[in-house]
């Protein structure tokens, strides 16, 4: 006769790759951002929403350590951000700005050879997430349409071998088509790579549709956080937090929460 024992296996707690803890951070020793709480974890999207003026570009450009912090602290990686750019993209940490930071004068290829690294993705790592871009290498990047420039700046930020990637407004000036087509390819990327990323986006729906968790940011302030397929659902809540029409609860400085799923 034979006696087995059932046991439930301890869950593991994934630490976040990137962990904003009562962040507030501004420019001339005035807040843009106040105590902004939010994390992701590798493999997971953040999507970052809000009119402009919220203070979502604000958080990335702390996030990588270009702003210092007025209080709050920022943990990447499971270290202390460093108060050098440079130090944290050795690290992984790469930012795409709105401008895209491309070379408009260069070619396709000279961008793509220019951002690569030693030992890290090669190019045809890249070409197999864009495939367009392998026909446009010797094409002047100042030539490419929006859509075809955004691809070549996400191009560029895969080959710096990110472990965490901020994207800053990836739809802007793109046309709706182009935007549907991009935003996947980050959900891919990210599902892939187990790449943490963080997405700062106008296009509500969209950044839903591919997001883990979201936080809508208004005047600064975390005013609605939680998953996204929870937040899909009500879209009523996240038009309203959009506008600032929610408040945070009596005594909550980070703003209503749903379900984190």
């Amino acid at each position: 006769m034979s006696t087995s024992a059932t046991s439930e296996t301890p869950r593991v707690e994934v630490q976040p790759a990137l962990h904003l803890d009562g962040l507030t951070v501004g420019y001339g020793g005035v807040p843009a951002v106040r105590e902004l709480n939010a994390q992701v974890r590798a493999g997971e999207i953040l999507a970052l929403l809000g009119p402009n003026g919220a203070g979502k570009t604000t958080t990335l450009l702390a996030a990588v350590g270009a702003l210092p912090t007025l209080s709050g602290s920022i943990t990447a990686l499971g270290e202390p951000l460093d108060r050098r750019v440079e130090a944290n993209a050795r690290r992984g940490i790469i930012l795409v700005p709105d401008s895209r930071g491309v070379f408009h004068r260069l070619s396709v290829d000279d961008n793509l050879r220019l951002a690569r690294r030693k030992h890290g993705p090669t190019l045809d790592d890249v070409f197999d997430y864009f495939p367009a871009l392998r026909s446009m290498r010797a094409r002047r990047c100042g030539t490419l349409s929006g859509g075809e420039q955004q691809m070549l700046a996400l191009a560029k930020a895969l080959l710096c071998a990110p472990k965490i990637l901020l994207v800053d407004e990836l739809s802007l000036g793109l046309s709706p088509i182009a935007v549907e087509g991009l935003l996947p390819r980050l959900r891919q990327i990210a599902d892939d790579q187990q790449m943490a990323v963080v997405l700062v986006e106008q296009h509500i729906e969209l950044a839903l549709s591919i997001a883990d968790s979201a936080v809508v940011l208004h005047h600064g302030r975390a005013v609605l956080s939680g998953a996204a397929t929870e937040l899909r659902g009500r879209r009523d809540m996240v038009e309203a937090a959009y506008f600032g029409n929610v408040e945070a609860p009596s005594g909550d400085r980070t703003g209503a929460t749903l379900p984190a799923g």
